[in-house]
């Protein structure tokens, strides 16, 4: 009866509105027996109720509070999607607000709890070195205190000396006391890969397209944080590349290829576009490329108008949002590892071997099995997303795909959607984010049964394939 009084169109939303909350919020009670999740979620939801208050607005009037719990999700989630902008919405409460959950959110809220019991010579007993396991994504638990201890000290050390940098630039223009807040927070949003910038009017950084210090600061911090911190654990011990992990070699390899291609691709595709990089110097040309291949992988900020670029690039950008960075970093996406062994499984059927193997190692029939499954599950959710996206947006589908890849991605980019998003849109999109940010596989493992094995097998049969 209730539904009699909307028009057609109203009922459906309203009825797809109903369904899809409730199957949510079973789905997100499934989520919450990994104490992970809960952590994620807790720190979402008090971070949104603190950005909704009026003390946090510029205005001194409260803040919607789907914006609120979007901005706070985003922030968290190190995505950097907003529906209000940044620099002028918020005031300088606001804005710490928002980059203490970027930098909690970054690095984990276990990785917080633990530099706590550190300051206080607490021990970190059995249960939260397991959740740290989790939301580090580390092979085991020994040797977790140290690599937290380690990553904190190598966090705030890169921070500050991005900070330092971005000073050189910020301080003359801004002034002492801004240009130090805009060069902190500016540090911390891109070595979390958040994508949140102070720069005003949903602008980014287009602004310093031309700042050689700018771009390559920015870049060298994504880079960084986008590798995982036991990448760099084991860069810093480094004595022999033989002694390095499978793990390391291949993050390192994926993601050099990655931004070498992505560079001479974007560069090739824009050179000729005059609202890009058209009317840009060589050297700027080059630079404007290589952060765009940077950036788009899960940071989110950008020095050219997203419109503005071919629909080759925006195709490229999308493929490279879906990939995002590497395990146990501040990134999203399936991961450089994931599209590598995917790519090794390829080989190796071409090639008409039963093992997958790269650098004299054979990889595990386990992990090719998960690397599928992060894999799907990627591509599910991105299909799933842009369905309901093109029921309750008015925006083309190349715009709404963008979207749906960014927010799985935690990437952060968009060409002008987020501000225009309905209430269903925002929600839709704010769970991505959450999915996007705890990983596919860790949701798969949240949501399914351990693995049983049977007293039998059924007899094999075959399927025609292609």
């Amino acid at each position: 009866m209730f539904l009699l009084c909307f028009h057609p169109k109203q009922k459906f939303e309203l009825l797809l509105y109903e369904l899809f909350v409730k199957r949510t919020c079973i789905f997100l009670i499934g989520l919450f027996r990994h104490r992970w999740f809960e952590e994620v979620f807790r720190l979402i939801i008090i971070g949104g109720i603190i950005l909704s208050l009026p003390i946090s607005s510029a205005s001194g009037t409260g803040t919607n509070i789907i914006d609120g719990f979007f901005t706070s999700t985003s922030a968290v989630c190190v995505t950097g999607l907003i529906t209000l902008d940044t620099a002028t919405h918020w005031n300088y409460f606001g804005k710490t607000v928002i980059i203490i959950l970027i930098q909690i959110g970054g690095l984990g809220f276990m990785s917080f709890t633990t530099l706590f019991a550190l300051i206080l010579k607490k021990k970190i007993r059995l249960r939260e070195r397991l959740v740290l396991q989790e939301a580090m994504n580390t092979f085991g638990i020994q040797g977790l205190v140290r690599l937290m201890r380690y990553i904190l000290i190598f966090t705030f050390s890169i921070e500050f000396m991005g900070s330092f940098l971005y000073a050189t630039q910020f301080v003359p223009q801004f002034g002492v006391l801004k240009g130090i807040y805009y060069s902190v927070f500016a540090s911390i949003s891109a070595f979390c890969n958040a994508g949140f910038d102070l720069m005003g009017n949903f602008s980014s950084i287009t602004s310093y397209a031309t700042n050689i210090t700018i771009l390559l600061n920015t870049s060298a911090l994504i880079i960084i944080g986008g590798l995982g911190f036991a990448v760099w654990s084991e860069l810093y011990s480094f004595k022999n590349l033989k002694k390095l992990s499978l793990h390391t070699k291949i993050v390192l390899l994926t993601t050099f290829i990655l931004i070498v291609c992505g560079m001479v691709f974007i560069f090739l595709f824009e050179y000729n576009n005059s609202k890009t990089i058209g009317n840009m110097s060589i050297i700027d040309k080059l630079t404007n490329s290589f952060f765009a291949s940077v950036t788009t992988r899960t940071a989110g900020l950008n020095s050219i108008p997203l419109n503005d670029m071919t629909g080759a690039s925006k195709f490229l950008t999308i493929i490279f949002m879906f990939i995002g960075g590497s395990p146990g970093s501040t990134a999203g996406g399936i991961k450089t590892s994931t599209l590598a062994i995917i790519v090794l499984i390829i080989i190796a059927i071409i090639k008409g071997r039963e093992d997958t193997e790269v650098y004299g190692k054979r990889i595990s029939k386990d992990t090719v099995q998960k690397a599928i499954l992060v894999f799907m599950l990627g591509i599910f959710i991105v299909l799933v997303v842009t369905l309901i996206l093109t029921i309750t947006e008015q925006a083309s589908l190349e715009s709404l795909i963008f979207e749906a890849v960014s927010a799985f991605g935690t990437v952060g980019l968009t060409l002008g959607v987020t501000p225009h998003l309905s209430i269903i849109g925002k929600i839709v999109i704010m769970i991505t984010m959450y999915l996007g940010r705890v990983g596919p596989m860790t949701v798969m493992l949240a949501i399914t049964r351990k693995k049983r094995k049977r007293d039998y097998r059924y007899p094999e049969d075959k399927i025609l394939i292609g």
